[in-house]
């Protein structure tokens, strides 16, 4: 999440992004072949092989992903899955942790490369932070599906209609879907996008469902993980797969 951003910058960096995203797109690996179970496995284990990010930001280790900063030296930046340039429909698992008690992160989808310099992407994000305040909820990063925010919160059925406008209606038990986030331990996401619907359940919960029918709605783009400027934070992803839905 990232609610600051100005419009006019990232207009003008559209060609630089629409530029690095065609080098991903040409220096990225064979995408492994699918299990029996059609999902590819995102991460080897041992280093960051089919991703691509800053340097000093990101790393393997012990079988996770692992993304780090201080906060004097933190940046809005984002490890891509460069071994899936562009990916529309898929459902996705992984587990993520925060191993410092504050910070933000999350798993961007249909999303773009805006800052190349930076690797700061935008698009739809499936939201988390170390405090679980925002884990379950969808955003807006950098406001690229409309300037929209919060998209769908946590607790909450989200439809975008056609007009571009909200509407909200409870999920059951929505209130109580906090207390299923482990905060400082490791949560297990499914996050599924097909169409125009979007569903991210944490443990097992659905946490927020969303459909987007909005004329700002994306369709496709790259998946990348985030760490979020203005932290000192460490956060951990690790069993990442995807299955792309035809």
């Amino acid at each position: 999440m990232f609610k600051r951003v100005s419009l006019v910058a990232l207009l003008a960096l559209g060609v630089a992004g629409f530029v690095v995203d065609r080098s991903i797109a040409q220096d990225s690996p064979a995408t492994p072949a699918p299990g029996p179970d059609g999902f590819v496995e995102m991460f080897n284990g041992k280093d960051l092989t089919g991703w691509h990010g800053l340097e000093g930001f990101w790393s393997a280790k012990d079988g996770m992903i692992v993304g780090s900063e201080t906060k004097q030296s933190s940046k809005q930046t984002f490890l891509v899955y460069s071994a899936m340039p562009s990916v529309a429909d898929f459902e996705m698992h992984y587990k993520y942790k925060f191993a410092s008690p504050d910070g933000n992160s999350g798993v961007q989808f249909r999303s773009k490369m805006l800052i190349p310099q930076n690797m700061r992407a935008g698009g739809y994000q499936a939201d988390c932070d170390g405090k679980g305040h925002y884990d379950g909820s969808i955003y807006d990063e950098a406001g690229v599906a409309g300037n929209r925010g919060t998209m769908s919160n946590r607790g909450e059925k989200t439809v975008w209609d056609s007009d571009n406008k909200r509407h909200n209606e409870p999920l059951p038990d929505g209130k109580e879907l906090g207390k299923f986030v482990h905060v400082g331990d490791w949560n297990d996401v499914v996050l599924r996008v097909e169409g125009n619907h979007v569903t991210y359940t944490i443990n097992g919960h659905l946490m927020t469902d969303l459909t987007d029918e909005s004329p700002k709605a994306l369709h496709t783009g790259l998946i990348a993980l985030q760490i979020h400027q203005g932290f000192t934070m460490e956060i951990q992803f690790k069993d990442l797969k995807i299955k792309v839905l035809k």
